[in-house]
């Protein structure tokens, strides 16, 4: 889409006032199509129609936004997993299993949310709204390996257990994301693969 009619597009999603808005999704926009480090804050006033004083309303500098964008991109995570536990049950196996499946699925949907999640600008995890989002995602995890443990009636170090499985899936899908296993596994099913590698990872079994 040429930049005139994409800003046009961004502009006309929000009404007057919703500046803080228009500048995130602005700013996620071009995050997604060069990267953190390939446009300006003055870019994304241009796509979301405003003014290169607009920002300062609201944020310090390009930085903040990008710290508005992993804080709700952890947010956003903790939803889908909470969705997905609550489709395949609580305190199961197969919640775990839908759980970080779902995680691959936001990966694959937002590579470029998730890289800046995780990658190397980690100046950026810093904000305390920002680490504590992120906390918060994992704890729920936590939380759930526990109760599935709870469930089948074993003992287990729930937070070590969920580091496991987080470093397992975080791994599959950045392999996935960067095309990795389409080099060296055409025709691979990832999310079999999870389903089959995960509930390993749990140290419960099926009572």
């Amino acid at each position: 889409m040429p930049r005139a009619k994409k800003a046009l597009h961004t502009k006309q999603r929000f009404h007057h006032g919703d500046l803080r808005e228009a500048l995130v999704a602005a700013t996620r926009e071009l995050l997604q199509e060069h990267g953190p480090d390939g446009f300006t804050l003055a870019d994304a006033c241009r796509r979301a129609g405003v003014t290169t004083a607009a920002p300062y309303k609201h944020f310090r500098g390009k930085q903040e936004v990008l710290q508005e964008i992993i804080s709700r991109g952890f947010d956003e995570l903790t939803a889908a997993n909470a969705k997905a536990v609550a489709e395949g049950g609580p305190g199961t196996l197969a919640g775990i299993t839908a759980m970080v499946i779902s995680y691959l699925d936001f990966a694959v949907a937002q590579p470029a949310v998730f890289r800046l999640m995780f990658g190397h600008k980690s100046d950026l995890r810093k904000a305390q709204h920002v680490d504590e989002s992120g906390n918060q995602c994992l704890k729920n995890v936590i939380n759930e390996v526990a109760a599935c443990s709870r469930k089948h009636s074993q003992k287990v170090d729930a937070e070590r257990v969920a580091i496991r499985l987080w470093t397992f899936v975080h791994g599959a899908s950045c392999l996935e994301i960067d095309s990795d296993y389409e080099r060296v596994a055409p025709g691979l099913d990832v999310r079999e693969l999870i389903a089959d590698v995960a509930p390993r990872l749990l140290s419960v079994t099926p009572s």
